[in-house]
């Protein structure tokens, strides 16, 4: 007689990311909730990877260009730490992972490896927060709801810097945060929930995926939850859809020049 397989554990979540501040607030605010927690932890992908397919899709002069861009905003990281001492010290965060939370290396989250220790973890939810794309045979292969948090709201502003991109379209109320079901698409999955805030004059392209992070950690919870109790009821999102990358370094450069918006 065939084992029945172990049934999954409607408290369990596994949050899967390549690591960073923002992820680590996350799991900080879902364990401090009384969920048990684990990280799935994958080697973040490199720039010369993520460039070269982006030159595929865009060609190599804007590839380039977002690759300035990326450059530039880990460069003024340290003007930012002023701001992100501010927000982290207000909502009573801190940049330390808590110690009770196991974590399970991988190489990538669409690896074998990745579906072993799911199988070991038997989750109840699945929480994507700063990960590579999931493949559509992983996901496939996730024995659970599978949750994306993203720093933009859909379907206008998929992909990268949804809050910089609703600044610089003159769209700052849809400066905000969805929480969705993860689908083959890129950020095409129905929604959850969605937050809006809104910036300040000290946040700019290095701190605002933080701040919306913070912004979304109560829905984010609540997504998990709801997947917990099997109460998921996600909805198509309306309006135009476009997929986002980081501008360009010269836009991006211009654009603060001229209009302020960092």
């Amino acid at each position: 007689m065939q084992e029945a397989a172990p049934e999954l554990s409607r408290r369990t979540v596994v949050v899967m990311t390549a690591g960073g501040l923002n992820p680590t607030i996350v799991v900080q605010h879902l364990a401090k909730s009384g969920l048990d927690v684990h990280i799935v932890l994958e080697n973040p992908e490199g720039k010369g990877e993520i460039t070269r397919r982006r030159a595929r899709k865009l060609g190599w002069v804007e590839a380039l260009g977002q690759l300035g861009t990326m450059i530039a905003a880990r460069l003024l990281r340290g003007l930012a730490d002023r701001r992100v001492a501010e927000l982290l010290s207000r909502h009573d965060l801190d940049r330390i992972l808590p110690e009770t939370v196991p974590i399970h290396p991988v190489t990538s989250i669409n690896d074998a490896e990745t579906q072993d220790v799911i199988g070991q973890i038997r989750p109840g939810a699945i929480l994507l927060v700063s990960t590579r794309l999931m493949s559509a045979r992983q996901l496939a292969a996730m024995p659970c709801p599978v949750i994306n948090l993203h720093a933009g709201i859909n379907p206008n502003y998929r992909g990268q810097m949804g809050g910089y991109w609703s600044l610089r379209e003159n769209d700052a109320q849809n400066f905000g945060a969805t929480l969705h079901l993860v689908d083959a698409g890129t950020d095409t999955g129905g929604t959850l929930y969605e937050v809006r805030t809104r910036p300040e004059p000290s946040d700019f392209i290095s701190t605002y995926p933080l701040l919306l992070t913070i912004s979304a950690l109560e829905i984010t919870r609540r997504s998990v939850e709801d997947a917990l109790d099997g109460h998921l009821s996600p909805k198509i999102p309306q309006g135009p859809s476009a997929l986002r990358f980081p501008p360009t370094f010269w836009s991006w450069l211009w654009c603060g020049v001229t209009r302020r918006i960092w």
